[in-house]
């Protein structure tokens, strides 16, 4: 039986399948998406020529509350770095690739939603 997704996980879902068409187009590859692990989760995980990327996404309807990827505390980017360290010891074959963190914000107040890609937008702290 499936289980009903909620409206933000369809939003989620959404915004993550922007964001991977864009990447893909700018010539990255997934690897995998939703990487769920007790400690937290992952949007995107995808190579750059050989670079391993882990990519947080986020989508907002409007600027009200301001840009997407201002929502991102301290408290996700050290989780995502958990996650990410994780993720390289349950895969040593892609432990010997460079990582970076990039985010993706969505913003679709306008008929053509705006898609910001930022590459290296934090690192392990």
């Amino acid at each position: 039986m499936f289980k009903k997704l909620s409206p933000a996980q369809i939003t989620g879902n959404k915004g993550e399948d922007l964001a991977l068409h864009f990447l893909q187009s700018q010539g990255l590859l997934l690897i995998t998406r939703q990487y769920r692990v007790l400690m937290g989760e992952i949007d995107l995980i995808m190579k750059d020529k050989q670079m391993l990327v882990f990519i947080e996404v986020r989508y907002r309807k409007n600027a009200d509350f301001g840009q997407p990827f201002e929502s991102i505390t301290m408290s996700k980017r050290k989780k995502l770095v958990r996650t990410a360290s994780y993720f390289l010891k349950c895969h040593p074959n892609l432990a010997d690739y460079s990582c970076r963190f990039d985010v993706v914000s969505i913003l679709e107040s306008q008929a053509t939603p705006k898609i910001t890609w930022i590459p290296n937008a934090f690192g392990v702290e």
